[in-house]
Parts: C-alpha cells; structure tokens; sequence
C-alpha cells in the first residue's frame, strides 16, 4: 500500500512539474486508431480530424495515429471490434457493417431499405436508437463517443443497368462480410460473394466478380469506373453510419478532463465526416453524380415503383433479420424514421 501510495505522489509531482494532469504521466507514447480506408476518403479524413483536434486541444500530451487499411488486423475488416475489445487496437472509427458480426444489433444499418434519406440516418443516429446502440457496445467493452458517416451504398455492375431485380439474376457481386448482405443479395437472385474491401478491387479487375456496392465517396475517390463499373444504379438500400470508439482500458485510463477533450473532438470530426460523406448528394446539389456522369459511367435514377420493387423483393430478408437483429430495436428504428 505504502509503495503505490508514493506512486501515486510521485506521479502527481510529475503532473505538476509538467503541466499534465493528474493521472496522465503513464499514458502512452502513442494511440492507434484503425479504419479501413485513408484520406481522402471521408472516413480516413474523419478519422485524422479527429487525431489531430485531440493533439491541438491536449498540447500535444495525447498522440493518435491513424492507421489505414485495417492493417492492425491483417486487413480483416470484420475483426476489428474484437481486436479493439481485447485491447489489439486503442481506437477506431469503424463500420457498423463490419463490427456488426460481434454486435448483432448493428446489422439495424443493413437492413435492406429501413431508411429512405439521409434524414433517416439522423433519426437514428441521433435519437434514442442511436443511444441505445452505445449502450449496448458499453457492455461489450468499448466506449463510443461519436458516428460519422460512410454513406448509403449503391449497386454497380460491368454488365448491364439494373431496373429491376431481374436484372441482378445471376450477377456475381462483391458483398462485405455480413451474412445479411449474402442473404439480401440472394433474395434478388444475384450470386453473392463476400471479400474484403482490399480483395474487392483486384476481383473486379480481374471480372472474378461483376459488380459491387458502395457510397458514391467510395465509387469516386477509388475511381471504380476504371475496373470495368460502367453502370451504376442509386438505389440507397442501406446506409453506412461510423462509430468513433475507444477500448475500455485505455478510456478508463484518461483523466475525467481528457475524456470529455478525445469525446468532443469526436463529435467534432464525425460532424465534419458527414458533411464531406454528403457533400454533392444533398440540398438540390448532385454533382457528385454527374461527375461520375462525365467520366461515362451511365446511371440509373429509379423512380419510386422501381425501387419499391426492390423493397418488395427484400421484404422476406427484412422480416427474418428484424427478429434477429431484435424486433423492439427495430421497431423504435421504425418510429423514429416515421417521427422524422
């Protein structure tokens, strides 16, 4: 008792000496933070915002770096929320798709057609939902502080434009590792084939699959038309919300002060993230798509029956993942959205 009594004052005197407060003289040299994708994406643009507002806003005490690609993992996306719970990671902004085979409820994002706009999103997100997801990854062993924004995805092929889901019949795509993706993708009698973002690119080089699914962000900035995407349908069928998290250890380990200071640069960055995810796609402006347009990829706007046909096609998916995911949870998704 006596040794971690002088410990513990030796640390303070430390504190006091040099400017740090309390508790912080053992915090580590640095902090990594994982996602999938770098700048310029919005995602890895998020992620160094928010690494760089806690370095301004804590003098430099606090270092996190970003570390794109998920290489702290190998590059397997689905094992970065393990890897963060047992500590492998300090942070991230991730996915709810690729966290969602440890927490079932984040598949809520996934469910073919739950959100019809962006107003959506932030009904969800921001609402009572969206609270009852961080307290759900709490008990998990991590701490979120924020969401930014992927954006909703949407369908490409090098083959022909998709209309209607007769179009999809026997299309190879490439889906994310969620089984809810190969299930929704089934329901439209395209042959689903599940690989990492970074087995996805050389696959459709290759024509080892036919098309894909992504935000616009990810179409553009990974300049996907140049591997054979030619046609592009906007169908908004999910949508993909970030998660701003922190290891449980490494939280518990801040000082009250710099908690609050790593949190609100969070919510600062994800807020920067979701205006950059939407930016060309909202508010009368869609240059983000007719940019793509220039390029000569042909897309395809649907009209409300064409895409409710879509919803029809997918209402069986969306029935058995509701009792899976957790019908009270989706139910309060449903009213918020309803609310909006």
């Amino acid at each position: 008792m006596s040794k971690r009594l002088l410990s513990l004052a030796l640390l303070a005197g430390l504190a006091a000496m040099t400017g740090m407060p309390a508790g912080a003289a053992d915090y580590k040299e640095e902090y990594k933070i994982s996602t999938v994708v770098p700048a310029p994406f919005p995602w890895g643009i998020a992620a160094e915002k928010w690494a760089a507002l806690v370095g301004e806003r804590t003098d430099g005490r606090i270092k996190m770096k970003v570390y794109p690609g998920t290489q702290l993992v190998s590059g397997d996306q689905t094992k970065e929320f393990t890897a963060m719970r047992r500590g492998i990671i300090d942070m991230s902004v991730g996915s709810t798709i690729n966290w969602s085979p440890q927490v079932k409820e984040l598949n809520l994002f996934s469910l073919p057609f739950l959100m019809p706009d962006y107003a959506a999103i932030d009904a969800l997100t921001q609402g009572p939902v969206g609270e009852k997801l961080f307290a759900i990854l709490r008990e998990k062993g991590v701490e979120p502080l924020a969401w930014a924004e992927n954006g909703f995805r949407e369908v490409s092929n090098s083959k022909h434009p998709i209309r209607t889901p007769a179009d999809l019949k026997g299309l190879k795509m490439r889906v994310v590792g969620s089984p809810l993706f190969n299930d929704t993708f089934t329901a439209l009698g395209a042959n689903p084939t599940q690989m990492s973002w970074a087995d996805a690119k050389p696959a459709l080089t290759t024509g080892a699959v036919d098309g894909q699914e992504n935000p616009l962000s990810v179409f553009a900035i990974a300049k996907i038309h140049e591997v054979g995407q030619s046609n592009l349908t906007l169908w908004g069928y999910v949508a993909d919300p970030l998660i701003f998290a922190v290891n449980q250890d490494v939280w518990n380990n801040f000082t009250p002060e710099d908690q609050a200071i790593v949190r609100q640069a969070a919510v600062d960055a994800g807020a920067e993230g979701v205006e950059i995810a939407r930016k060309g796609l909202t508010g009368g402006d869609d240059s983000a798509v007719t940019s793509l347009e220039a390029l000569g990829v042909k897309v395809v706007r649907l009209s409300d029956a064409e895409r409710q046909a879509f919803v029809d096609a997918t209402r069986g998916v969306y029935a058995e993942w509701k009792e899976k995911i957790g019908a009270d949870l989706v139910t309060m998704a449903e009213e918020s959205i309803a609310k909006r």
